[in-house]
């Protein structure tokens, strides 16, 4: 008798944003949120550096996420919100 034990791939936000970084893209907080659903951002960048990806990082304004979360979904700060002026931190996986 032979018994076959089979591991269910569980695909999931975590598994969609690894996959969203190793095409190449760019996330931040504001981002893992909203397309992703990703609460704990951190934890995620600590999960893929565990699997041995170097991940570097780089403070830009919310302006610029916000054009490249445009490009995604709409997303429109309120009108006061200083978006060039607020400072905040995108990641990507290193080549």
């Amino acid at each position: 008798m032979i018994i076959l034990i089979v591991k269910k791939i569980k695909y999931g936000k975590t598994t969609a944003l690894k996959e969203y970084l190793l095409k190449g893209e760019k996330i931040s907080f504001i981002e893992a949120s909203l397309l992703f659903g990703v609460g704990n951002l951190w934890n995620q960048i600590r999960l893929i550096k565990k699997d041995g990806f170097i991940i570097k990082s780089k403070k830009v304004s919310m302006a610029k996420i916000v054009k490249r979360l445009n490009e995604k979904i709409l997303c429109e700060p309120p009108k006061n919100l200083p978006v060039k002026e607020i400072e905040m931190i995108e990641y990507w996986i290193s080549e």
